[in-house]
């Protein structure tokens, strides 16, 4: 499983959803300037682009582990303060932001309370940190019907269910053991629509993240297979997809 893969693969996979969750998000976790806020695995920049329309570019810092993702923020923002790292250890001072996000990441964290420790380390005091994971448990993320298919081909496959955060309250137990108070938690859905099947399916076929990389391990005849379930699991196109992720936020 991957995310060093050039930016406008991650886009076309995830950047479809991504962008219209970043705005719910970023009204969730009360963004507005004056201020300055981190976002923390910003990928290829959804939210960081939320970010600099309501705080400038020069209140609005962003990291990620990985440099291909990174690649576009940069060139589209030159003057943006662009880090590479990791949430375990964010590569900033105490008490520099008023709000700290996380989109999409959690789940990814090799250790979430850790991460969210960096997070409020970061956060001035009473500031906000807020994340926010797709239900890949409960059967509302975007990916659902995906996994579906490969399950009803393979009951063993690794699916993204046991990820951390994707079940309802566990972000919010999450930021409980990393210490965060006055925590509160809530659903965000977005619709996406998809003209034809073929928009849907071809960026599972990218090799981005877990899904694109179950793809990628299947010969042709598997994936044939895979494709052809999905097709029949879907509507006809086109189609919408209504994508629920979990969202916390807490203060510093």
């Amino acid at each position: 499983m991957t995310f060093e893969v050039a930016a406008d693969a991650y886009n076309r996979f995830m950047g479809r959803y991504s962008g219209p969750l970043a705005t719910r998000f970023a009204d969730w976790s009360g963004v507005a300037g004056p201020g300055r806020a981190l976002d923390v695995g910003c990928g290829t920049g959804a939210l960081t682009r939320v970010l600099i329309d309501r705080l400038g570019v020069d209140g609005v810092s962003a990291m990620d582990p990985s440099q291909q993702l990174l690649v576009a923020l940069r060139q589209s923002f030159p003057t943006l303060d662009v880090q590479t790292g990791t949430a375990e250890r964010l590569p900033y001072p105490d008490d520099l932001f008023d709000h700290t996000l996380a989109q999409l990441v959690i789940s990814f964290m090799s250790d979430p309370v850790l991460g969210l420790r960096e997070m409020a380390r970061v956060t001035r005091p009473g500031g906000t940190v807020s994340a926010c994971v797709w239900d890949l448990a409960g059967g509302g993320a975007p990916l659902t019907v995906f996994w579906q298919a490969a399950r009803d081909l393979d009951p063993d496959v690794h699916d993204e269910s046991g990820m951390s955060g994707v079940r309802e309250g566990e972000l919010a137990a999450l930021c409980d053991q990393a210490g965060l108070s006055q925590i509160e938690d809530t659903a965000l859905t977005v619709s996406v629509r998809h003209p034809t099947f073929e928009d849907w399916w071809d960026p599972y076929t990218l090799g981005v993240g877990p899904a694109g990389a179950h793809v990628q391990s299947l010969d042709e005849v598997g994936r044939l297979r895979l494709r052809d379930r999905c097709r029949e699991l879907l509507p006809e196109a086109p189609f919408y997809i209504m994508a629920t992720a979990w969202a916390v936020r807490a203060r510093a």
